[in-house]
């Protein structure tokens, strides 16, 4: 199979690959719209969870919302690991992943918006509105060729994509030795920065993962990458969201 390159973690030329050698005659093949509806779906199911535990901290019933959502954030993670690499599986874990993804989310945004409802009332709904529309313009960008997934763009996205896991990964192993990086948390020109530019870096993922989407229906993927394929372009989305979360409660300490 042609090769796929991705920043996206579950979007790997390595899965194609695997799932190019399943028999697709049985099931069909993978499809753009097929792909879309799933996702579709699946953010029916992340909006319909996130409702319930944003309003059990309406509430006052924070102790099943904060056990709602930290079963969100492992049991999410432990889903998303299933079906890296068991692809064949998303069709029947990525609807759970959805639901347990939209357990941890509506806790963090109901958390966030009680943080800043001085400050900033309207933090959670610019916060959801910033990610659609900035998710429909990588699209439409992408659709018009406008931004084209060149071998030399992946390596660049897919290089700052691995150097912001990285950082990551460093800060919370110093953050076990009380060592603090302010940057990562304060108002500062360069924490506003860093987050510009991560939240940049997540939305021209998007572009590769609508790559790897089209690439993956050009070749006939099995029919169950639609659901695989639902579940990466969905991962795209929570990490985006939560960065321009972080980037908009950056700049409403700044007022």
């Amino acid at each position: 199979m042609e090769l796929f390159k991705s920043g996206n973690p579950t979007l790997t030329e390595k899965i194609f690959d695997r799932s190019s050698n399943n028999d697709a005659s049985l099931e069909g093949t993978m499809t753009i719209a097929g792909t879309m509806n799933k996702f579709g779906f699946l953010m029916l199911m992340v909006i319909g969870a996130a409702s319930y535990t944003w309003h059990l901290y309406q509430d006052l019933n924070q102790g099943l919302m904060s056990t709602l959502m930290f079963t969100g954030i492992f049991g999410g993670f432990i889903c998303a690991l299933i079906m890296i690499f068991k692809p064949n599986l998303a069709q029947y874990i990525a609807p759970a992943y959805a639901i347990l993804e939209g357990f941890f989310l509506g806790g963090l945004s109901a958390i966030m918006n009680e943080a800043f409802s001085k400050s900033y009332p309207g933090l959670i709904l610019q916060a959801v509105g910033l990610t659609f529309g900035v998710a429909f313009s990588m699209f439409l960008l992408y659709n018009f060729r406008i931004i084209q997934a060149t071998e030399k763009f992946k390596s660049i996205i897919i290089s700052a994509t691995m150097g912001i896991a990285v950082f990551y990964l460093i800060s919370m192993v110093l953050g076990l030795f009380h060592v603090s990086m302010p940057f990562m948390y304060d108002s500062s020109p360069l924490g506003i920065g860093i987050s510009l530019f991560v939240v940049a870096i997540a939305a021209l993922n998007l572009i590769m993962d609508f790559d790897m989407i089209e690439r993956g229906a050009e070749q006939g993927a099995p029919k169950f990458m639609e659901w695989y394929g639902a579940f990466g372009l969905l991962v795209t989305i929570v990490w985006l969201y939560i960065e321009i979360l972080k980037l908009l409660s950056r700049l409403s300490k700044r007022n």
